[in-house]
C-alpha cells in the first residue's frame, strides 16, 4: 500500500512500554504491520523519525529511518491479542507543525494527498488540522490558524485502538484517565498517563470504529 506507515522510532527503554502492557519483542512491537522502534532512554527521547513506504526523503524535519535497524530476526504481524491491554492499532499519529499549509505542501512532494481538513478548539485555542492517509493509519497535521514559521515540526504524538476499553483500563489503572466521549460518534477516548510511565511520546487510547463492532 502505498506510503503506508512500516516503522515509528521512538527513544524510550522498552521495559516502559512493557509495563504499559504492550508486548515488546526486544526492542520492537507491532500494531498489525507497524512496527514501533524503541530505541532506548538514554539519548534523544521522542519520536525520533518514521519509514513511508516509497518515501525516501524526510519530510520536513521528520527524519525517513532505515527500513530495519535490529539484527534479529523481523516480527511478524501482530494478531489482534498480541498486546495485554488490548490495544491492535495505530489510529492516527499527529504532526504537529507552525505553518499546516507549508507541512501539507511536503507531504504532497512525496504523493501524500490531504484527504480532508477541519478545525479543533483546544486548551490553548483553535486549531488547524489536515488529514492524510499513510496505509491504514491517519496522519493528522496540526498547527495553529495563523501560521508560525518560528514553531517546531515533527511528530507529536500516537493515537491507538483497544479492542477492549475496560481491559486496557484495568492494566494501565491509574496512569490511564476516565474514558470520555471521542469527536467521532460512539467512540470513547482516554489519556495515557506517559509521564508517570516515562514514555516519550504522547498517547491517547481509543475506543474501535462503531463500524468495527458489527
Amino acid at each position: 500500500m502505498a506510503h503506508a506507515l512500516q516503522r515509528l522510532v521512538v527513544g524510550d527503554d522498552p521495559n516502559a512500554w512493557r509495563a504499559a502492557g504492550f508486548t515488546v519483542h526486544g526492542n520492537e512491537l507491532r500494531f498489525g504491520k507497524v512496527t514501533i522502534e524503541l530505541a532506548g532512554a538514554s539519548g534523544k527521547r521522542g519520536a525520533l523519525g518514521w519509514r513511508l513506504d516509497a518515501v525516501t526523503s524526510d519530510i520536513e524535519s521528520i527524519p525517513t529511518v532505515a527500513e530495519r535497524t535490529n539484527p534479529g530476526p523481523a516480527l511478524a504481524p501482530a494478531t489482534a491479542t498480541e498486546h495485554v491491554n488490548s490495544v491492535f492499532a495505530i489510529d492516527h499519529v499527529v504532526v504537529e507543525t507552525g505553518d499546516v499549509v507549508r507541512t501539507v505542501a511536503a507531504f504532497a512532494q512525496v504523493g501524500m494527498v490531504e484527504r480532508r481538513t477541519g478545525q479543533i478548539q483546544t486548551p490553548i485555542g483553535e486549531r488547524r488540522q489536515s488529514f492524510l492517509w499513510a496505509g491504514r493509519v491517519i496522519i493528522e497535521v496540526v498547527g495553529p490558524i495563523e501560521p508560525d514559521q518560528t514553531a517546531p515540526m515533527g511528530i507529536w504524538g500516537l493515537a491507538l485502538v483497544t479492542s477492549n476499553l475496560e481491559t486496557t483500563t484495568h492494566v494501565l489503572a491509574e496512569n490511564l484517565t476516565e474514558p470520555r466521549d471521542a469527536v467521532q460518534p460512539g467512540r470513547k477516548i482516554a489519556t495515557v498517563n506517559t509521564k508517570a510511565l516515562d514514555i516519550s511520546i504522547p498517547m491517547v487510547i481509543l475506543s474501535p470504529h462503531v463500524a468495527e463492532l458489527l
